[in-house]
């Protein structure tokens, strides 16, 4: 408890600290979305990204050096997941290791009943429950941030996977207050689930990426990515999976999407 208070004490510090000009100005130009957000959103956005900074440990692998643009486009992204909720700053992640471009990973696959076979993969992000740390491709990391239109976002896939570890499952289930709201979860998300399963075996057009077809927390990660960058389209096509995401996110990213930029202008 005491050491809960502290923490919390530090974080209301940090987030108060006057934001440094010259890290601004790096969000402001390699983070698109940031210029979309009311101006409440991103002093809040701006707070805990002082946060993150300090909490989290960045190295760079492969070669890769890090800046303070490395850091900041990681986590100007990351902490807009966290607007408007009580967070705890994804408790489980330690270290975000960076690779410039995709990077090889082993992997094990099942190919039969009791066949399985070993071998090497491309990647662009990766975290696990377990393993205390998160791996990006920077040069994706970039994409990501300079197109926030795309649905496609790996720093909000991959803390997305974050988000469905509190609860200590990666389930595709994030930490849910009620038992309310654990219900209407898993009946949304259990039949869009079924849907995007069936698109992908049919060969089905998707507004969702169908590896969200490959298990649950894969679902939910690719939900994410809709959800801030297709929330019109996803809003439109899959009103009831919009609206528990916004439930739970206590967001409208319609309200800071493309179009609303541009009906405003």
């Amino acid at each position: 408890m005491i050491f809960s208070l502290l923490t919390e004490r530090r974080r209301r510090r940090l987030r108060a600290r006057p934001f440094p000009d010259e890290w601004l100005t790096l969000i402001q130009q390699h983070v698109a979305f940031f210029r979309r957000l009311s101006a409440t959103d991103r002093a809040e956005l701006l707070g805990h990204t002082q946060v993150f900074l300090v909490e989290k440990r960045f190295e760079g692998c492969g070669g890769l050096a890090i800046t303070d643009e490395v850091c900041l486009t990681i986590a100007a992204q990351a902490c807009l997941l966290l607007l408007h909720r009580r967070t705890d700053y994804f408790p489980q992640l330690l270290t975000i290791l960076i690779y410039p471009t995709t990077y090889m990973a082993e992997e094990s696959r099942q190919v039969g009943e009791h066949l399985w076979e070993e071998g090497t993969v491309s990647r662009l992000g990766e975290t696990g429950r377990r393993m205390g740390s998160l791996v990006l491709s920077w040069d994706a990391v970039k994409h990501g941030a300079a197109n926030p239109s795309d649905g496609k976002n790996v720093v909000l896939h991959e803390f997305a996977h974050q988000l469905d570890f509190e609860n200590d499952a990666a389930d595709g289930v994030p930490g849910l207050a009620t038992r309310e709201q654990q219900l209407a979860w898993a009946a949304v998300m259990r039949s869009e689930y079924a849907s995007l399963r069936a698109a992908d075996q049919s060969g089905v057009p998707t507004l969702l990426d169908t590896y969200g077809a490959t298990n649950p927390a894969e679902f939910f990660a690719v939900s994410v990515e809709a959800f801030f960058e297709r929330p019109r389209a996803l809003r439109a096509h899959h009103p009831k999976l919009y609206a528990e995401l916004r439930s739970y996110f206590q967001q409208d990213p319609v309200e800071f999407s493309a179009e609303a930029v541009l009906e405003s202008t």
